[in-house]
C-alpha cells in the first residue's frame, strides 16, 4: 500500500461547513485563518451560483470570516470556464443571477434569447414562468442545456426552497432533454478548482458536509475527503453510503490543529 503524499492544498465547501444561513459555524473563522497563515493553497467551493465571489466575500466578512475574493470558486465560475473550453465566444440564454451572468460575460459570452448556443440554468430566487417557457422553446429549437448544479432544494430561514435541480427537472420533463450539470457532485468542478490553484489531487483534501455531493465528488476526483457533521449528512447516515470519507469530524474546528501542525511539503 502506497504512503499518502503530504497535504499541501485544501478545498472546502461553504454552506454547512463554514456557515449556516450567514451564521458562522464555530471554528470556521479559525480554520480559514489557519489556512491563510500556513501558506497553503486553498479554495472555498459553493454550488450556489447566485452571488459573485465579491458578493460572497462581503457576506462571509459580515459573518466574521475573512476570505479573499480569489479564494472562492462557485458553480457559476466552473460553468463559465467549462463553456469557454467547449465553445469559446459562444452565446447563451440564462436563467440566473449576477453570479452566473457576470461569470459568462467575463469569459466573453454574449447573453441572448435569439438562437443561443446554450440555455444555462442557475440559481435564482425569482424563477419566472415566462423565462422557463422561453428556455423550453429554445431547447426544443436546438439549444444545448447546461445547469450549474443539480441541488433540488436550497436552505432558507423559513425552510427549503426549490433550487436548480428542481427547475431543471421541470424543463427536462417538458423537453425530453437532460442538462449537463457542472457543479458538485460532478468531479469536473473539483478538477477546475485544482487547476485554479495549481494543486494535485494526491496532495489535496476536500472538506464537505454532504456525502452525496462533496464527498463523492472529492472521491471521484482522487482527493482525500473529510466529512464534517455540521451540515446535511448526519453521523448515523454515513454507513448507508457505498463509499466512505477518509475522515469524519464534528466540525472544521477539529481541523485547525491539523492545518497548524504541518507546513507544505512536510
Amino acid at each position: 500500500m502506497s504512503t499518502p503524499k503530504p497535504v499541501d492544498c485544501w478545498l472546502t465547501d461553504m454552506d454547512g461547513v463554514l456557515v449556516h444561513e450567514q451564521h458562522p459555524i464555530p471554528g470556521a473563522s479559525e480554520f480559514i485563518e489557519a489556512l491563510r497563515t500556513s501558506g497553503r493553497r486553498f479554495l472555498v467551493l459553493t454550488n450556489n451560483s447566485i452571488y459573485t465571489p465579491r458578493d460572497l466575500r462581503a457576506r462571509l466578512s459580515r459573518s466574521g470570516i475573512d476570505l479573499p475574493e480569489e479564494s472562492i470558486w462557485t458553480s457559476a465560475l466552473a460553468t463559465a470556464q467549462f463553456l469557454d473550453t467547449q465553445r469559446p465566444g459562444g452565446t447563451a440564454y440564462t436563467i440566473g443571477e449576477a453570479g452566473l451572468t457576470t461569470a459568462l460575460h467575463d469569459v466573453g459570452y454574449v447573453l441572448t434569447d435569439r438562437d443561443p448556443d446554450y440555455v444555462v440554468l442557475g440559481e435564482t430566487r425569482t424563477y419566472s414562468f415566462e423565462a422557463i417557457t422561453r428556455a423550453i422553446r429554445l431547447i426544443e429549437a436546438g439549444a444545448r442545456f447546461i445547469a450549474t448544479n443539480p441541488d433540488p432544494t436550497g436552505p432558507s430561514a423559513e425552510g427549503s426552497l426549490p433550487a436548480t435541480g428542481s427547475v431543471a427537472a421541470l424543463i427536462s420533463r417538458a423537453t425530453g432533454v437532460e442538462p449537463y450539470f457542472v457543479g458538485k457532485p460532478n468531479p469536473l468542478m473539483m478538477r477546475s478548482a485544482l487547476n485554479r490553484i495549481d494543486a494535485h489531487s494526491e496532495s489535496t483534501v476536500m472538506v464537505g458536509d454532504r456525502m452525496d455531493t462533496d464527498i463523492v465528488s472529492g472521491l471521484e476526483a482522487g482527493l482525500r475527503t473529510v466529512l464534517v457533521l455540521t451540515g446535511s449528512t448526519r453521523a448515523e447516515q454515513v454507513e448507508r453510503f457505498p463509499y466512505r470519507p477518509t475522515r469524519v469530524v464534528d466540525s472544521v474546528a477539529d481541523l485547525v490543529p491539523l492545518v497548524q501542525e504541518l507546513t507544505p511539503g512536510d
